[in-house]
């Protein structure tokens, strides 16, 4: 049985924008919302590096969740990343999930001095590093992992996480989408590129790939990024009023979105935010029983 649809905002981490940050994280618990995605880009000078920023956020908070939307692999050794998680799941009592990404954005991430890999090398790449997450986890002591890209030589492992964190992973690319399936928990695609009319196919080839693995499909989660305005008149995809925002996105719903990330697309994100908050969630969930 599929849980009940989870609503979030994204937060972006621009430095000069801090009373904007905090508000928005704030307003987020006050409205009962469930997850706020904090998106991941070491490399752009304008932002708060991702990790420090969740953990201050989690600080001036008290029950709402936070994940990295997406962590950049290629930046983040699997291994801290897993600690990280783990220490700040413990510490925030559970409010911790984790979103994965293979990199991209390759020129910015070797000016940082991180690899630069092929298509083929990223998807390796990534499920080795799934496969390390789960190990740092697992709480065992001497653990090794020989990988192309990773190795663990007798790391003795632990704290494990307060709870099973997700490992969710945003891609779009069909070995990809094949790796989700088969090691990841769930998948975080995003409306610009994966249009609501795209999302059943992506779902499918995602579902095929858990089942031939021995996999349940319905217990992998599809987070999706929606950005665009609350507005006075529908003006294109995402762009409109809140009954249009409604009616979308209880139809999106319908093809196994699990989790709504708002990330408010005009020059008021907090007062986006409340529009969402306030209007369009409480509708949602009443017309979805919650």
């Amino acid at each position: 049985m599929r849980q009940q649809v989870e609503y979030g905002i994204s937060i972006t981490p621009m430095w000069p924008d801090q009373p904007v940050t905090i508000g928005l994280a704030e307003f987020a618990e006050e409205a009962g919302l469930d997850l706020i995605g904090i998106q991941d880009h070491p490399y752009q000078w304008r932002f708060y590096d991702t990790w420090t920023l969740i953990a201050y956020l989690a600080g001036r908070t008290s029950r709402i969740r936070f994940f990295p939307d997406v962590a950049v692999l290629p930046l983040r050794p699997p291994a801290i990343l897993a600690k990280s998680a783990a220490s700040l799941d413990l510490l925030t009592g559970g409010r911790v999930e984790l979103g994965l990404g293979a990199g991209g954005f390759w020129d910015a991430v070797a000016a940082m001095g991180g690899p630069r890999r092929t298509p083929s090398e990223a998807v390796e790449a990534t499920e080795e590093a799934i496969d390390i997450i789960r190990l740092i986890w697992s709480g065992e002591r001497g653990v090794r992992y020989e990988g192309a890209h990773y190795q663990l030589a007798g790391v003795h492992t632990g704290p494990a996480p307060a709870h099973e964190i997700g490992i969710w992973v945003g891609a779009s690319r069909p070995r990809m989408l094949d790796l989700i399936g088969r090691k990841a928990d769930g998948w975080v695609p995003s409306a610009p590129w994966a249009s609501p009319a795209g999302l059943p196919e992506y779902l499918d080839r995602i579902q095929q790939a858990a089942v031939g693995a021995g996999r349940d499909p319905k217990t992998l989660r599809c987070v999706y990024n929606v950005s665009g305005a609350i507005e006075s008149s529908h003006s294109g995809d995402f762009s409109g009023p809140v009954s249009y925002w409604v009616d979308e996105l209880s139809r999106i719903a319908e093809f196994g979105v699990d989790a709504f990330i708002f990330w408010p697309g005009n020059d008021d994100p907090l007062g986006q935010a409340r529009l969402f908050g306030e209007e369009i969630v409480p509708a949602l969930r009443t017309s979805r029983g919650r």
